[in-house]
């Protein structure tokens, strides 16, 4: 290692070199070294003659986009190295199929195997580290490859021996002192606040963008649709989009852990519901719903600024895998099963016999969609176009697939063709008008009860042509009564926020994600805390961190690089995340200059959002393991793959573990489907912690030490 490191600081380094092959990749590192005098100039031929003749004979690729050429020579009287950054990765035939990007070649004299393998141990140390990797293709000058030299020997210095609560993650200890928590998450966070931003200037963040404006900007107006219908339109899609722009530029600003992004949430559209029925029907505060969400918020915000002073989010170290799998795998199936309820409610809205066309249409949108942006996503494996465009089109892949499908749905041959379009509101003003004497309602029985045909565009529920209220609610018009009675109902809130705001924290900081900068736990949980404050104020809804846009961020903003397992399969593997502030603040900016663009957002078809839909739940699922294990139940047991809990576990254990979380995702989606419980759905989420303990004791602590494990064991890197 140090030999390598001495090399780069004396100049023997070429940095994106443009070469094409290896006799040009030799030639110029090897001109390099006579002009620095490191190489005798009459043996150049011989040189590259013997590194060439090596490669002849087998590939010098070890993997990890790393080839270690070698050649010794009697003409050689010192060992060189140099180090070679491509600019274009080449081929070489590693073991794990990815092209090679970076070439440490070692020179030397006969006789010198001992240095030879002591020289491959380090170099094989150095590039299996991702971070160190992802960071040598992207520096340009020696002194930045040096400095990232200097981090890894931090990264990876010797840890003195820890007892058992040192294990924990520093971010969910417990600091034993009010403000704790959050004192140590600004101390965490705030030396990396100017390079959130410096960081996000990059062509991937504006990829990244793009995508999450139409992924958070189509559930917003969904939700948002829905609730008008089921609130009476209390609350409509204007709102919801005001609230996720404003509460998504704050939250970008000031968080610790920006990559999350907040949005409605189906447990949250629940509660909501339940809440403006209990007002309406038994407590006759029907007039006065709004206000009433205005104490429910000021109670919820106090209670979990108080969590996070008392370093509450510490509690999240019980929940492990287990739960965050299974709460993952919810959320993925439910974007799933709305874009097809979606889709499938187009069909039965249609007449008998008539606008079969309509149908087919959306069909072939949704299913075009989802064709295209995955195709695209997965075009970096592909061995045509360059390197360069092959990386733009995966990045930009489903904002393409939106154009594209849109532009075609809009075409002339298709004008005959009538689609239900984005149901975005007309204009932008409040949802909700003060009822005046003859006014007709929009809504019936079924659709209030439901809310199926927000879908479809119904989002004006009660059409009358008073002025709309004012944006600000005015919380003293509640009987006093309601200002201590809202802490029942806002203690609900507050565990559904909690155990939300938490996991979803915990998905995004998975160690799978490889993120650098630190967690937030206690400071996300207050900026959200205020937030939810804040909204009932202007009659616009809460917003807790959503799932699956969240880590649909995240992976958006990965560089990953392709592996081939030991059982010849091709898996992802993220190297590194482009962590930063300015992709979150630029997707909620564009969603607050969408409120004067809701003509053109009307021009893009349900259809094309619900394909958005499908793609975000499948790729959501990508890494997870309660899915690879689910599938299991369907494959031949001989061509299982050589995954680290299938070679340390016996099946029958693994399929009893998987059984277990799927009757839990099972009781959960029942409960979330209740009208009856759903509002205590966040209580049956934080019920999954006492099951896992439970399963102690049906499992032994080994194998559930596997099954549970917080990241992959090393061994599982390929190559």
């Amino acid at each position: 290692m140090k030999q390598l490191e001495n090399a780069v600081r004396d100049g023997a380094c070429l940095l994106n070199l443009k070469a094409d092959d290896l006799p040009a990749i030799f030639q110029s590192a090897i001109s390099q070294l006579v002009g620095q005098g490191k190489l005798p100039a009459e043996h150049r031929d011989d040189i590259t003659a013997a590194l060439l003749e090596r490669e002849a004979s087998m590939s010098t690729a070890i993997g990890h986009a790393v080839a270690v050429p070698h050649a010794y020579l009697d003409v050689l009287a010192a060992p060189v190295v140099v180090f070679i950054q491509l600019a274009r990765p080449l081929n070489m035939g590693a073991p794990d199929g990815i092209p090679t990007r970076f070439l440490i070649i070692l020179l030397g004299p006969t006789g010198a195997a001992v240095e030879h393998l002591d020289a491959l141990t380090n170099i094989a140390r150095l590039m299996s580290d991702d971070e160190f990797r992802y960071e040598a293709g992207e520096v340009r000058t020696q002194q930045e490859l040096l400095e990232a030299f200097k981090r890894f020997h931090i990264r990876t210095a010797p840890i003195p021996e820890i007892d058992a609560e040192e294990t924990i993650p520093e971010s969910l200890r417990y600091s034993g002192r009010l403000f704790g928590g959050l004192i140590n998450d600004l101390r965490r966070r705030l030396p990396n606040y100017a390079s959130d931003f410096r960081d996000g200037l990059h062509p991937k963040v504006l990829a990244s963008t793009l995508f999450l404006f139409f992924a958070c900007l189509a559930p917003a107006v969904t939700f948002g649709g829905i609730l008008g219908v089921a609130s009476d339109g209390y609350i409509g899609a204007v709102e919801m989009i005001a609230a996720s722009a404003m509460c998504g530029v704050l939250y970008a600003l000031f968080s610790g852990q920006p990559l999350v992004i907040l949005g409605g949430t189906g447990p949250l559209l629940i509660f909501t519901i339940i809440l403006y029925q209990l007002c309406r029907d038994y407590l006759g505060l029907g007039d006065l719903f709004l206000e009433v969400r205005v104490w429910v918020g000021l109670w919820t915000a106090l209670f979990l600024v108080i969590l996070a002073v008392t370093d509450a989010s510490c509690l999240m170290r019980y929940f492990t895998r287990f739960t965050d799998e299974i709460f993952a795998a919810l959320i993925s199936l439910i974007f799933i099963f709305e874009a097809g309820r979606g889709i499938l409610h187009i069909f039965s809205d249609l007449e008998i016999h008539k606008h079969h066309d309509t149908a087919l249409l959306s069909l072939l949108l949704a299913m075009g969609t989802l064709y295209v942006a995955t195709a695209l996503s997965r075009f970096r494996r592909s061995r045509f176009l360059n390197h360069w465009f092959r990386e733009f089109l995966t990045d930009f892949g489903p904002t393409i697939a939106i154009v594209i499908m849109s532009l075609f749905a809009l075409s002339p041959m298709l004008e005959s063709v009538s689609l239900p379009a984005l149901p975005a509101p007309s204009s932008f003003q409040p949802t909700y008008s003060p009822p005046v004497e003859g006014a007709v309602a929009a809504t019936t029985p079924e659709n209030e009860a439901t809310g199926e045909n927000a879908a479809t565009g119904e989002t004006d529920v009660v059409k009358q042509s008073n002025p709309p209220r004012a944006w600000f609610v005015n919380p003293l018009r509640a009987p006093m009564w309601v200002w201590f009675a809202s802490a029942g109902p806002a203690l609900l809130l507050t565990v559904l926020v909690f155990v939300d705001q938490n996991i979803t924290a915990r998905l995004v900081n998975s160690p799978d994600h490889k993120l650098q900068k630190g967690e937030a736990y206690h400071l996300d949980l207050a900026v959200g805390g205020v937030l939810v404050g804040l909204t009932p104020f202007f009659g616009f809804p809460w917003l807790i961190a959503a799932t699956v846009r969240s880590v649909n961020h995240v992976r958006s903003l990965a560089t990953v690089e392709e592996v081939v397992t030991p059982g010849g399969e091709t898996r992802e593997r993220i190297i590194h995340v482009r962590e930063n502030r300015v992709s979150a603040l630029a997707i909620h900016v564009l969603m607050g200059l969408s409120l004067f663009l809701l003509s053109y957002l009307k021009m893009i078809p349900m259809a094309v959002l619900y394909g958005l839909f499908l793609f975000m739940g499948i790729v959501s699922m990508a890494g997870n393991q309660f899915f690879e294990r689910l599938s299991l139940w369907l494959m031949d047991s001989k061509l299982y793959p050589a995954t680290h809990y299938i070679r340390r576990v016996p099946l029958s254990t693994i399929h009893r573990f998987t059984l277990l979380q799927l009757a839990c995702l099972v009781v959960l989606w029942i409960v979330k489907g209740s009208p009856r419980l759903g509002i205590l759905f966040p209580l049956f989420i934080v019920l999954l912690v006492p099951v896992r303990m439970l399963a102690n004791r049906f499992f032994s602590p080994k194998n559930l030490s596997i099954l549970d494990a917080e990241e992959e064991p090393g061994e599982e890197e390929w190559g």
